[in-house]
C-alpha cells in the first residue's frame, strides 16, 4: 500500500483526490457508496504490477477530495465533467474505466455522454439502466418497495445523517460493507440504518479492522452527506439527461456480478441480464459474469479473480 501515491488535482472546479500506481495505458477505478478510492486497493496493485496506470480518485464529496455543499452540485453531469477535467489533467485522450456501485452509475454516463474518453469499460454490480422517459426513478422505487427503500430514505437532507450520527461511523461502514441479503436494503421510518451502538459483527475474511478503520477515519472526517447527495440527485438526472433517452452504450463492454448482490435481486434484474435486455441497450456488451457466493463489494470480496477479469478484457484493446 505504501507504493501508493496521492496526490490532489484541480478539476471543474474543485479539488480531488487521486491514487495512483504504475505507468503505461490508465484504468480508471471510480468507487461506489459508501467507498472511496480505497476500495481499489488490491486492484491498483494488481493491474499495476500488469503494464498499467492504476488511477483511482476520492469522488466528488468523498474521502479527500472536496465537497461542495449544495446537493445540485453531485448531478451527473457534474460527476462526468469532474472526470473528463481528470482525464484532462492526466493528458489522456481515452482510458480505460472500471466501476462498481456509483461509480458503476458515473461509468455509464460517461461512455453515454463521452464515449470519446472511453476505450473500454468493466462494470461491477450495477447494470446499465435507460432512462425511463416518463417515470422518475425514486418514484418507480416508492412504488415498488416503499418508503423504506434504503434510497427513498436517503432523499430528505438530513434525515439519514441523524440517524448514522447515532452510532460511531465504524459500526456504520461494518453494517454497509457486511451486508450480503440476496435482497434489497428496507429500512423502515422509525427503524436505524446503524441499529444499536452495542451491536457487534464479525469481520468476513476479506474484511479487516485496519480496513474499517480506514473508512472510518475518512468519514469521521468528510461526513456522509457527499455520498447520500448523489442519491439526491438522481431526480434531477432523471431531468438533465432527457436529451439521451433511448441512447445506447456504445463501448466494448464486461460485467460482473455476484449472485447475492442486492442489485442482482432487485425487480427485473436477472431478466434484463440474461433475456436480452441488457444487450440491447448496450450492444457492444462482450461478456457476463456472475460469480457464485458473492455478495455486492465484489472487488474486495473477489479482489483476485475480479483482477484477472479485468486484466484479461482490457488487454485485448
Amino acid at each position: 500500500m505504501e507504493s501508493i501515491s496521492h496526490r490532489s488535482v484541480s478539476v471543474n472546479g474543485i479539488r480531488m483526490h487521486v491514487a495512483e500506481k504504475g505507468s503505461g495505458p490508465v484504468v480508471l477505478f471510480l468507487h461506489g457508496f459508501p467507498e472511496l478510492w480505497y476500495s481499489w486497493r488490491h486492484q491498483i496493485l494488481s493491474l499495476s504490477s500488469r503494464g498499467y496506470r492504476a488511477v483511482a480518485p476520492d469522488l466528488r464529496g468523498y474521502g479527500d477530495s472536496d465537497a461542495p455543499s449544495p446537493a445540485r452540485s453531485y448531478s451527473i453531469l457534474h460527476i462526468v465533467g469532474d472526470l473528463v477535467a481528470l482525464l484532462d489533467s492526466l493528458q489522456q485522450d481515452k482510458v480505460f474505466v472500471v466501476g462498481h456501485d456509483w461509480g458503476a452509475m458515473v461509468a455509464w454516463h460517461l461512455c453515454m455522454l463521452r464515449p470519446d474518453r472511453v476505450k473500454a469499460l468493466v462494470n461491477l454490480s450495477v447494470v446499465f439502466s435507460p432512462r425511463h422517459p416518463r417515470r422518475r426513478p425514486v418514484d418507480s422505487l416508492r412504488a415498488l418497495y416503499g418508503d423504506g427503500h434504503y434510497i427513498c430514505r436517503f432523499q430528505e437532507p438530513g434525515e439519514v445523517e441523524a440517524d448514522f450520527a447515532t452510532v460511531s461511523t465504524k459500526l456504520l461502514i461494518t453494517k454497509f460493507l457486511t451486508y450480503s441479503k440476496p435482497a434489497p436494503l428496507i429500512v423502515h421510518k422509525g427503524k436505524s440504518f446503524g441499529g444499536s451502538p452495542d451491536t457487534q459483527i464479525t469481520l468476513p475474511p476479506w474484511l479487516s479492522e485496519e480496513d474499517i478503520n480506514y473508512f472510518a477515519s475518512k468519514f469521521d472526517k468528510s461526513g456522509f452527506t457527499g455520498g447520500l447527495n448523489y442519491y439526491r440527485c438522481m431526480d434531477l438526472n432523471w431531468e438533465l439527461t432527457a436529451p439521451w433517452t433511448g441512447t445506447q452504450i456504445k463501448v466494448p463492454v464486461k460485467f460482473m456480478v455476484g449472485d447475492l448482490d442486492l442489485t442482482y435481486n432487485t425487480g427485473n434484474t436477472k431478466d434484463y441480464i440474461h433475456k436480452g435486455g441488457f444487450k440491447r441497450d448496450v450492444p457492444f456488451l462482450q461478456d457476463v459474469v456472475v460469480m457464485e457466493g458473492v455478495g455486492h463489494f465484489i472487488n474486495q470480496e473477489r479482489p483476485d479473480e475480479v483482477s484477472d477479469h479485468i486484466y484479461d478484457f482490457i488487454q485485448k484493446f
